[in-house]
């Protein structure tokens, strides 16, 4: 019986790791063949359902996202012929479902996964669709992310986003929004609901919200390709560059930020080991979007990530220019996240005190946001007011939805 349950444990961690890391490619595929968000979602789901029982008596396959791919395809299919109001679209599925091999893996090439994911992408940023849905839809079905990580992103209760997400899906299915990549014309009126997907990918990957994991990789490459794929679809554009360049200078040192699980703050990290080519690719990647002299939001949070990137030390971070790029950041694009690390800033350059006075105004629009209250009990703890900095703390932990977050949080309530 303790076998039985080692093995099924064992499979669903298998199930568990592809839906990680090729969950978003999946779904792509199956949106792009079945031409519906829902049921490629729960084909999926039912195909994982599938493995779990298959996997545990034959063991898990060579090609496990392959396998998945294949049930899910033909689980969908089997759906599409049991609604008989979709018969004439069975017509036009079947053929193409079934020009696909059988091989698992069959129809997931590398060329496929990339184009399926740019144009679900693409899909999910048309502009028929309202701001927010754009981007919360991206994230559920090329991420995997659920309703309720999603929603704590943008701020908004769980209830909210799944009502954001049903009617997205709903007004492609009901305006019959091609999935595609646009052509040339079309790319600017999506540019900044796109960039702004990429980089919540990156986001989740870089500070994962629901997870025993600081940081997931899959996401963070991922981000990573998709903004490399943009930049050679849309050269002409600074903004794409100073995403790939700010995705790049985080992602240099991804490898310090955490040792044996335990989160490692920006100062404590050993920067011998940050990735110093990937920091030149990086810069390099910043210094031909600045060129345009069209610097954005993504252009200046790069230079931010460069400063750090270049100070030898931590002593040797240059904060009151940190502290003027964040200012610059705030006129372009006014936001209390980024009031927020502005006030950081100023703490660091002129005193915890002058970056709680900036802080104040924030604590109604941002009492919901782990980071604020986190930050609030950092600079009341340097500022030695000891109870309110450990009422600050638990209300931290308590918006807490990652294990190593949770744990560091707890560390210092338990110092005071």
């Amino acid at each position: 019986m303790q076998n039985a349950c080692h093995e099924e444990n064992a499979v669903a961690a298998a199930i568990d790791s592809v839906f990680r890391e090729d969950g978003g490619r999946l779904t792509a595929t199956l949106i792009r063949v079945f031409g519906d968000f829902d049921l490629a979602e729960d084909a999926l789901q039912e195909a994982a359902a599938a493995a779990l029982t298959h996997w545990s008596r034959d063991g898990v396959p060579g090609n496990p996202a392959g396998w998945l791919f294949t049930a899910a395809r033909r689980s969908a299919l089997d759906r599409v012929r049991r609604d008989a109001t979709l018969s004439r679209k069975l017509q036009l599925l079947v053929h193409e479902a079934d020009s696909v091999a059988e091989q698992p893996g069959a129809d997931m090439t590398d060329s496929s996964i990339e184009d399926d994911r740019l144009r679900l992408i693409f899909t999910c940023c048309h502009p028929a669709l309202a701001p927010e849905a754009r981007v919360a839809l991206t994230l559920r079905t090329l991420c995997g992310l659920s309703t309720a990580e999603i929603a704590r992103a943008f701020l908004v209760p769980e209830a909210t986003m799944a009502q954001r997400l049903v009617r997205a899906k709903h007004k492609i299915r009901a305006a019959g929004i091609p999935y595609r990549v646009p052509e040339d014309p079309e790319l600017p009126a999506r540019l900044d609901s796109v960039l702004g997907v990429i980089y919540l990918i990156f986001n989740e990957g870089y500070s994962a919200t629901n997870s025993s994991q600081i940081i997931r990789s899959d996401l963070c490459g991922e981000a990573i390709r998709l903004a490399r794929l943009l930049a050679a679809l849309m050269p002409d554009e600074p903004e794409v560059f100073g995403l790939l360049a700010l995705c790049l200078l985080h992602d240099s040192r991804r490898d310090t930020r955490q040792d044996g699980g335990r989160i490692v703050l920006l100062d404590e990290q050993d920067r011998r080991r940050w990735d110093h080519a990937q920091i030149a690719e990086g810069i390099a990647v910043l210094e031909r979007a600045l060129s345009r002299r069209r610097a954005g939001p993504y252009q200046l949070q790069a230079a931010i990530v460069a400063v750090h990137a270049e100070a030898a030390t931590a002593a040797d971070t240059d904060w009151r220019q940190i502290a003027l790029l964040y200012r610059r950041l705030v006129e372009v694009q006014p936001s209390p996240v980024i009031e927020l690390n502005r006030a950081a800033a100023v703490a660091m350059a002129e005193g915890a005190a002058a970056g709680l006075e900036l802080m104040a105004p924030l604590a109604a629009v941002l009492d919901g946001y782990q980071p604020f209250h986190a930050a609030r009990a950092d600079l009341l703890r340097r500022l030695g007011r000891r109870d309110e900095a450990m009422a600050a703390y638990v209300r931290a932990i308590g918006l807490t939805t990652n294990d190593a977050e949770r744990e560091f949080l707890g560390g210092r309530l338990l110092e005071l």
